[in-house]
């Protein structure tokens, strides 16, 4: 495992002082279930994701707090809440191959485990706990915005955190009878990389498409594009 670590050590930018922190982080429960503990709840990484998570939420809430003092509480949430989730850290994962590092049991390991992203997404909050109970929060939260910061960024050039739903609903709603529906037309790419392809429809009459890489995404641009068309972008 010595090699593994120092690959992946050098991926994250941090080397640990006592490894054996890094290998909990890796440890799923299938393994410890298969490896024979008589604590596979205590021996696997979902301990440490647990304070991972906390790590993670505020490292990117002070992050949003500092360097964004003119957005509201509502917006800040939403970015949050779209840098902390399942698909954004499966993400962050797959940036360093950490499926890669994981132990898993054997049939977990035959299962594609390694690029299901409910797996990867709480081994990267594992792995941010490591960091933080080897090296503090300072080196835990430069571990986590490294790949945050990027994100939101991202995020905020276009503009995904707005409800653009929301709005075109209520601009719908402004009739009566209308019906608003979102339709799925197009599906591509592997497990953890898919596309998806939404379709806004009003009274089964297309108004918007929009393409990301979650069906929620996706929906958001279909409904941005259809406020364009209503003159409301």
């Amino acid at each position: 495992m010595s090699r593994q670590f120092s690959h992946l050590e050098q991926c994250i930018g941090y080397q640990f002082k006592n490894h054996s922190l890094l290998r909990s982080a890796l440890i799923h429960s299938s393994y410890a279930n298969e490896s024979g503990s008589k604590h596979p709840a205590l021996d696997c990484n979902e301990r440490m994701e647990f304070l991972g998570d906390t790590v993670l939420s505020l490292a990117v809430s002070t992050y949003l707090f500092q360097n964004y003092p003119d957005l509201p509480e509502g917006n800040l949430s939403k970015l949050r809440s779209f840098t902390v989730c399942e698909k954004a850290l499966a993400e962050f994962a797959t940036e360093i191959r950490l499926g890669d590092y994981l132990l898993l049991g054997k049939g977990e390991d035959s299962n594609n485990g390694r690029q299901r992203p409910s797996i990867t997404s709480d081994a990267f909050e594992a792995l941010i706990a490591a960091i933080y109970l080897d090296g503090g929060l300072e080196k835990a939260t430069e571990f986590v915005l490294r790949y945050a910061v990027p994100h939101i960024e991202h995020l905020l050039s276009e503009q995904i955190t707005e409800d653009y739903k929301t709005s075109l609903q209520q601009i719908v709603q402004q009739e009566h009878g209308e019906k608003l529906e979102y339709v799925l037309v197009a599906e591509e790419g592997p497990p953890h990389q898919r596309i998806f392809t939404m379709e806004a429809r009003l009274n089964s009459n297309v108004i918007g498409r929009g393409v990301g890489s979650s069906k929620r995404e996706a929906e958001q641009r279909a409904a941005k594009e259809a406020l364009t068309l209503f003159g409301k972008q």
